[in-house]
């Protein structure tokens, strides 16, 4: 058995298993002594000794301060004994340490510290948000050591709760840095532990006793004072009665540590090894001395009524004796065992060697033995040879250090030739300077003590500035990283808060809808008629209910989003209406599900983008969608990029120009569309809008860039949406210019919109394709399509979708052309597909073509279908198709104006001849 082993089975055999094991506390540096925990009940010192073990226990935190009372009716400083409570992370304190109830305590985890310079020495604050408490410790150094550990404490509990909130939430735990579980560390060194104001000895001292008697008492605390008083007065009676036999009972307690002399042991044999270890055992003495050590140590009252210094300085002498004995027989341990080895090694080897009959085996061992001496002789020589070399390294050191004993001496020689020199031109100095000075001698004398003093004060006022900055960084450091998790924290739970709201939402549509369906079956009686109404009219009242109940929502849904469309329309009809808030909670619900999960991810792809250049990255971002605050840029460099050929530097302005001169015919109808521009957006809802002027001039300049359109129904709110997004009216002109004469097809805007006809055969082929069971299901019911999708392609799904998902329609659209409608267009009808399939009514089709697309929330649904789930189709095809339908339509249009034409020709001709043979009625008469 290792000699470790031994010792610690012989200190536990020593103690007592029905005395509770107590922690050490080791301080904080390295020479600091070994300290008891201090509880704040006297009863619990009774059981404290000494524990084995290696690892250092958790350190407590106990002392007495002096504490300011500003607002207690004796307004002076009082006497306290604080100690803190790891549990709840508070500063609790007593009027002393024997007191059972505490008069108050400090919340050490939301208070922060804080020291200042020029007040009395040890004098530091606690602030916490309801009070502030102003604690005085006996010297600067105690002070430095109670700040210190309190910010250990502070963080040690902050990163506990920051442990346990990251083990029950996984989602926090993906995104706190492991940094933050790891130790803090302190600009402050670290303070050497004062064991004389903190721990066991302040403990065992009486309380600093204050000028005034009354002083001490707390006045704001009665009864906790009494029931101390009581408390300490039982305690006291009851040490006195079991102090006669306390010194017996520790007599019977064993030996704490079995010490074995040293003595020089050769081993020739096992018998031999075995006499002497029997011999030392035998000489072990009974350390009686060290047992009444031991009980001064784990008893708290006999401590405290000692001999005081001299007997703490006596037990420390004998502690320090008794540990150096332990190291020595230690070694002696060792040092047996490996007699002991070698012994056994040659007695087995002995007793092999006579229990040997024959002599060829006999011969064996021997030649055995010969070359284990051999391999021993070889070692010998290595050995002494390792020796030698070791013996020459040894004198070439002493060379070396002879040389550099030499260099320092001639060192020393030219420092004491400097002194001598220094010494001399001092003493010259001061002959000139009494000869110079002369009777003013005394006067600057006198002047220069002075600013010797002033410089010493400064010296200290500038020690204490950096012991306070060093101390405020710290302080500073570990509040903002405390301040930083707890945000963290916040964050996570305003993210599940966001969650738990959105589900809310999905459920309150979805009541609705049921709501929504139950009004209208035609076979619901007149009672559930009422009640489905009265119901309806409070679900659209809830938003006013929520605002009188909650006044702070965490998400509410604002009237107006970020480019001023309303969020909830205003319908007239009770239907219209209630589909409106079925249509704000999805959206709501839709925004706060996706916007942490989808957009912060989108957003840090772009802000990681840098310069805008074509590339297939780009591509993909721009139909993933652009972010509010990088989409005015983007459709500007979109704009400049497509239109770089063709524009000309003050060619709006000269537009402009020539608008004011003469007055474009077109003008009129622009004016009758300036009102009905985008009716659910603020900038344009009014007359006296600041945009409204700004479309005028934009759509007045478009009709002199292209005198072949003009003006058509429909530019007004593409120009509407350029001038929301870009703000500039000749980025907004440009756009405009950009959709129509590159994105679209020619004649699209053009009197007889051909281009826009053709588009929507072209769609009708695609519709087929793609969805073959809902073509086949509206063709059955006679349904045109044209009557909703021409709108769509002709101002690219402008007042038909939700804005959110219009402008990411648009941020592809800008940039790869008009094949982004036709997708987008496929994908609506596939994303409603089976809601169109359940109507078997034509009546109810139109009526629900007509908001279906309102309804439509998750635009990442949406896109996914746009650009995966449909197969999507290259742009060659789709031209294609456009040629092939172009001709077929201008054929009709051919045909069509043959017939009118031929028509008109056959009307003439019958007005003329009913003239020729037309007669009065005289010349009948006559």
């Amino acid at each position: 058995m290792e000699p470790d082993s031994v010792s610690r089975e012989s200190l536990e055999s020593g103690t007592s298993s029905n005395i509770e094991e107590k922690e050490v506390d080791t301080g904080s540096s390295k020479d600091a002594i070994a300290e008891d925990d201090v509880p704040p009940c006297h009863e619990d010192w009774e059981t404290v000794y000494l524990k084995p073990g290696k690892e250092a226990p958790k350190k407590k935190l106990c002392g007495y301060l002096n504490k300011y009372s500003a607002k207690a009716p004796i307004k002076a400083w009082k006497s306290r004994w604080f100690f803190y409570d790891e549990n709840k992370c508070h500063l609790l304190y007593y009027r002393t340490a024997q007191d059972m109830n505490p008069l108050g305590s400090i919340e050490i985890s939301s208070a922060s510290f804080d020291l200042k310079v020029g007040s009395d020495e040890g004098v530091f604050e606690i602030r916490t948000p309801s009070k502030d408490f102003i604690l005085k410790a006996v010297n600067k150094q105690a002070m430095m050591y109670w700040l210190q550990q309190l910010q250990m404490k502070r963080w040690e509990f902050c990163k506990n709760q920051l442990r346990s909130f990251v083990e029950e939430n996984a989602d926090f735990s993906q995104s706190v840095n492991k940094d933050q579980l790891e130790d803090e560390h302190d600009f402050l060194p670290t303070v050497k532990t004062p064991t004389d104001v903190v721990g066991v000895k302040a403990a065992s001292l009486p309380a600093p006793q204050l000028s005034v008697a009354l002083q001490n008492i707390s006045l704001k605390h009665p009864w906790i004072e009494i029931q101390n008083t009581v408390h300490n007065l039982c305690g006291s009676r009851q040490n006195r009665k079991d102090n006669g036999g306390m010194l017996d009972f520790e007599e019977t307690q064993g030996p704490l540590e079995n010490v074995t002399e040293e003595a020089p042991v050769e081993a020739e044999a096992e018998d031999t090894v075995r006499a002497e270890i029997q011999k030392d055992l035998r000489m072990r003495p009974k350390l009686s001395s060290f047992r009444r050590t031991k009980k001064m140590n784990s008893n708290f009252h006999y401590f405290a009524e000692g001999t005081g210094k001299n007997k703490v300085a006596s037990l420390q002498h004998q502690v320090w004796v008794l540990t150096e004995d332990v190291k020595s027989q230690k070694e002696l341990v060792k040092i047996l065992h490996k007699a002991l080895e070698a012994a056994q090694q040659e007695k087995r080897e002995s007793c092999r060697y006579l229990a040997t009959e024959k002599e060829k085996d006999r011969l064996e061992l021997v030649r055995h033995k010969v070359r284990q001496i051999a391999e021993l002789n070889k070692r010998v020589e290595m050995l002494e040879v390792d020796k030698k070399e070791l013996e020459q390294g040894l004198i070439l050191k002493e060379e070396h250090i002879k040389e550099l004993k030499a260099h320092v001496e001639l060192l020393m020689d030219k420092n004491e030739a400097k002194q001598q020199v220094i010494l001399k031109l001092t003493e010259q100095m001061s002959r000139d300077l009494l000869d110079s000075v002369g009777e003013a001698d005394a006067i600057t004398t006198e002047t220069l003590y002075k600013q010797q003093e002033e410089i010493e004060h400064l010296k200290d006022d500038l020690d204490a500035y950096k012991t306070q900055n060093q101390f405020l960084n710290s302080e500073i450091h570990q509040v903002t990283k405390i301040w930083s998790t707890v945000a963290q924290r916040e964050k996570s739970l305003l993210m599940k808060c966001a969650r738990l709201q959105a589900h809310n939402c999905q459920i309150e549509s979805k009541y609705l809808m049921i709501l929504q369906k139950l009004q209208g079956l035609p076979d619901l009686a007149r009672d559930h008629v009422e009640m489905v109404k009265d119901l309806i009219q409070e679900a659209l009242q809830w938003d006013v209910k929520e605002e009188a109940i909650i006044p702070v929502q965490l998400s509410p849904i604002n009237q107006y989003d970020d480019y001023g469309f309303m969020t909830v329309p205003e319908y007239e009809a009770a239907d219209w209406k209630l589909l409106a808030k079925i249509q704000a909670l999805e959206i709501k619900s839709s925004n706060l599900l996706n916007h942490e999960a989808m957009e912060k991810p989108l957003s840090d792809r772009w802000n990681s983008l840098g310069e805008l250049t074509p590339s297939s990255e780009l591509k993909s971002l721009l139909r993933c969608g652009v972010p509010v605050e990088h989409r005015q840029r983007v459709w500007r460099w979109i704009v400049s990029y497509r239109v770089q050929y063709i524009r000309i530097a003050g060619r709006y302005q000269n537009l402009l120009k020539k608008c004011e001169v003469a007055e474009h015919p077109a003008s009129r109808q622009i004016e009758l569309d300036l009102p009905r521009t985008l009716t659910n957006n603020r900038h344009f809802a009014s007359p006296t809008s600041q945009l409204i002027p700004k479309l005028r001039r934009v759509l007045l300049a478009f009709s002199r860039q292209n005198p072949t359109i003009g003006y058509c129904q429909g530019l007004n709110r593409l120009a509407a949406i350029a001038l929301l997004v870009l703000e500039e009216e000749e980025s907004a002109f440009w756009c405009l210019v950009h959709i129509v004469e590159n994105l679209m097809p020619p004649d699209y805007y053009s009197n007889t919109l051909i281009g826009s006809q053709v588009d929507q055969r072209v769609f009708k082929d695609f519709l087929s394709e793609k969805l073959p069971r809902l073509t086949a299901h509206l063709e059955q019911h006679r349904i045109d399509l044209g009557l909703m999708t021409f709108n769509w392609f002709l101002v690219v799904f402008v007042d038909s979708l939700v804005t959110d998902i219009l402008f990411r329609v648009w941020d592809a659209f800008l940039y790869e052309g008009t094949k982004v409608i036709f997708r987008y267009a496929l994908a609506i009808f596939k994303y409603n597909e089976e809601a169109i399939l359940r109507i078997q009514d034509s009546l109810d089709i139109y009526q629900y073509l007509r908001f279906f697309t309102k309804t439509i929330c998750d635009g990442r649904k949406l896109m996914n279908i746009a650009f995966s789930d449909m197969n999507p189709f290259p742009m060659k095809l789709l031209q294609n198709r456009r040629a092939a339908h172009r001709l077929k339509l201008e054929a009709e249009l051919r045909e069509l104006e043959q017939i009118k034409a031929q028509y008109v020709k056959e009307q003439s001709k019958h007005a003329t001849s009913h003239e020729d043979g037309a007669v009065s009625e005289d010349e009948e008469e006559v």
